[in-house]
């Protein structure tokens, strides 16, 4: 059985989370690689909603081991939360769930510098979460940080948290007249939590690696997208991780011979959160349509997204940079009512024209998109349960989308549920 990467092809949101429970079954672990609550995958499963942050969607399935891995940067209480959740919807995470040691910790601090940072910057905010992961990954890389391993000595936990804690009151003071932070509040708020999540605590990587040797199957799961990659996404509207999906070796400790494919998730078009360059974007009309229909609100922080049309442009930039082999094409449906449908083939700037993505934002906030326009089909999409069965001009539209991004579209969503997908040759 080959070992996968599930990773979004734009800027997040794509439905990653409901690709990765379909996926599932054929594999026996399911790892999330990086981010951190950041992120929200939705899946629903006959009606019931399931929203997970930090969780791999694989503990959704009986039997499956999922690992939340070295890359990704943990918050104890939320993590708690979402566990608690689980039981409450009756899914036993007992043996099934495994934290890196390895994965660093988000305290409340990072949450508070988060968010005055976001505060003072104003007109040229990124638009984070607010919840802490920026921060956290800011110490990580500074070598301040800390591990969940390093909460279980006590004596190294206690000088670390001092550190850092007496460092951050100094800064927070000075740049924001902020109080500060207790350090023994702190401190005995997290050796509780240390407790309370110390069973699932384990080496992961040291557990992938035996597990692939057994012969068993991987599939890692990325959170955003390619385009909110910290090297390759539009920077410095990113996220503070790699979300493509090379994050998934540096982020569990399997090296790269171990993967063998990686699937690229992509909207029929295309939505981004909080600020940055879009050049698709939509008019205020036509957003309000595809959002209201699309039920394009955050699943973390609630907020509205931006819609825009499909921009090849950016998912051809995905391609290459994730080396992503099949692209599985989600919320189909939700332009079956438009006459006429856009794809985004190259941008126009300063009279020269760009096919491929260029990482510079003055460009990609001042572009004139150049369009291909299809037409639409204009039928209830919902209900259909194989590719042949989907109108001919959705297939068209899929076809000009796979000769477009050069990578052939294996799968195809038209709505939330389970049974809304199916493969593209059925």
């Amino acid at each position: 059985m080959s070992n996968i990467v599930v990773v979004g092809a734009q800027w997040g949101d794509e439905g990653k989370g409901k690709v990765i429970d379909f996926f599932t079954p054929k594999y026996d672990y399911v790892v999330r690689y990086q981010g951190g609550n950041n992120a929200g995958h939705t899946v629903n499963i006959s009606g019931e909603k399931f929203i997970l942050h930090l969780i791999p969607s694989g503990i959704l399935h009986k039997k499956k081991v999922c690992i939340i891995g070295n890359g990704v940067v943990v918050d104890p209480a939320a993590l708690v939360e979402e566990i608690e959740m689980l039981h409450e919807k009756g899914i036993n995470t007992d043996g099934r769930l495994f934290i890196s040691n390895q994965a660093h910790v988000i305290f409340p601090y990072h949450k508070v510098i988060d968010e005055l940072k976001e505060v003072k910057k104003g007109g040229t905010k990124i638009g984070t979460t607010k919840k802490g992961i920026g921060p956290c990954y800011a110490d990580k890389v500074a070598r301040n940080g800390i591990r969940i391993l390093d909460i279980y000595n006590t004596n190294v936990f206690r000088e670390k948290l001092k550190e850092n804690i007496e460092e951050k009151n100094t800064v927070l003071k000075s740049l924001y007249g902020f109080k500060g932070f207790d350090f023994e509040e702190i401190y005995k708020a997290y050796t509780v939590l240390g407790k309370r999540i110390e069973k699932y605590v384990a080496e992961t990587g040291i557990m992938l690696y035996d597990a692939v040797r057994n012969g068993k199957s991987v599939l890692f799961e990325g959170a955003q997208g390619t385009m909110l990659d910290v090297d390759f996404g539009t920077y410095p509207f990113v996220t503070s991780s790699n979300s493509s999906a090379g994050g998934a070796c540096i982020g569990s400790g399997l090296g790269p011979t171990e993967i063998d494919k990686v699937i690229g998730v992509a909207k029929a078009y295309t939505t981004r959160v909080g600020e940055g360059p879009f050049p698709t974007e939509f008019t205020d009309d036509l957003m309000e349509t595809i959002r209201k229909k699309g039920r394009e609100f955050g699943s973390t922080t609630g907020r509205p997204r931006r819609c825009g049309w499909f921009d090849a442009v950016v998912v051809g930039h995905s391609v290459r940079i994730s080396g992503i082999t099949e692209i599985t094409v989600t919320k189909l449906d939700v332009l079956d009512e438009l006459p006429r449908i856009k794809i985004c083939v190259a941008y126009k700037y300063k009279g020269k024209r760009y096919e491929n993505f260029i990482p510079d934002n003055e460009l990609l906030s001042h572009c004139e998109p150049e369009y291909i326009e299809l037409p639409g089909w204009q039928k209830d999409t919902t209900k259909i349960k194989s590719y042949h069965k989907l109108p001919a001009n959705a297939r068209s539209y899929l076809r000009k989308m796979q000769s477009l991004i050069k990578t052939k579209i294996t799968l195809v969503s038209v709505g939330s549920e389970r049974k809304q997908t199916f493969t593209k040759d059925a």
